[in-house]
């Protein structure tokens, strides 16, 4: 994967994605003692980057093999994008969900046209129900992270945080990304690598579950030993993917990492200084931000809002918060 296919995607997509902005608060500039810019995927279509990817992925199939529909395996945002993708593309999405996903989650990937597949993360195989199913239905998978397709269009976003940052005047930065198998901060940082060179791509993870943080650390691949047990389902993985790790090991800065409280504390600030509704895995790297600001230098952090497909009860505790 690299800068081209990023630009091709951003060409595929570009009359069906949204364009998000970067947005301030002073208020929350006040809490992280520094200017926080926050790029609200959370505003995308479907509430997630993850639109970006699915519809780069599948824009990129061949038409017949497209038309013979797609499979993907997903806790929810990945999957909507998928299941949007390909409503728009006229073929159909099996979806394999943990029975455990939110339910706001698996509702809209219903409501999008995908048939949903759910299964029980600790004691099923997604890989096995899904190869059976891609085999008994001449599927096509769409991976959420490791397919080259859809890191270049996680990197699209990317491109955007790079062109604004450049008309903002940011010249360093630290880009925190909400990361987790690191399909989105690989591509972002392949983005910034040749358009920002001087702002580089940090992850942002809940502790416990930080794979990609221990990774850097350790140089190698270090897998999560519990793969539940963290409000920010989002973006709980079983380790980094063998195409985003080298990307990631090569261009991201140390890894953070935060508690589900900060991700809700989180969450209730982006609701009053931005009007805006993340999820928990969404506003990790906000988090990070805020609460971790001792673990970041420089005037100025940009950070992912990566998603806001969050329950009701769910979004409910963060404004307890407050």
């Amino acid at each position: 994967m690299n800068i081209d296919m990023i630009r091709a995607a951003a060409n595929r997509i570009k009359s069906h994605a949204v364009r998000t902005p970067l947005l301030n608060a002073p208020f929350l500039d006040d809490i992280a003692g520094r200017r926080v810019w926050v790029k609200p995927e959370c505003l995308q279509r479907t509430g997630s980057f993850k639109f970006r990817g699915a519809y780069a992925a599948l824009s990129a199939l061949d038409p017949d093999t497209r038309a013979n529909g797609v499979i993907a395996f997903s806790s929810g945002n990945h999957a909507q994008g998928v299941a949007l993708a390909a409503k728009m593309h006229g073929t159909s999405a099996v979806i394999v969900m943990p029975a455990d996903a939110p339910a706001l989650k698996i509702n809209n990937t219903q409501a999008y046209g995908a048939e949903v597949i759910l299964y029980d993360r600790e004691t099923e195989s997604r890989d096995e129900i899904g190869a059976k199913l891609s085999a008994e239905r001449g599927l096509t998978l769409v991976k959420p992270y490791d397919d080259p397709n859809v890191m270049a269009g996680q990197g699209t976003c990317g491109l955007e945080i790079a062109q604004d940052a450049n008309a903002l005047g940011i010249k360093h930065a630290d880009v925190i990304v909400c990361c987790g198998g690191g399909g989105l901060t690989s591509g972002i940082a392949l983005a910034l690598e040749a358009d920002a060179p001087t702002l580089r791509a940090r992850s942002a993870e809940p502790e416990g579950f930080e794979d990609v943080k221990r990774s850097l650390q350790s140089g190698g691949i270090v897998r999560n030993n519990a793969l539940s047990g963290s409000i920010c389902d989002a973006i709980v993985t079983p380790q980094p993917g063998d195409l985003t790790w080298p990307v990631l090991s090569r261009l991201c800065g140390a890894g953070l990492a935060i508690s589900d409280q900060e991700a809700l504390m989180a969450m209730a600030q982006a609701f009053v200084h931005l009007k805006l509704v993340a999820e928990p895995g969404g506003a990790a790297a906000l988090a990070a931000a805020l609460y971790r600001h001792d673990e970041i230098e420089g005037d100025d952090v940009i950070v992912t809002i990566s998603g806001g497909n969050v329950d009701p009860a769910m979004f409910a505790r963060s404004l307890e918060t407050l």
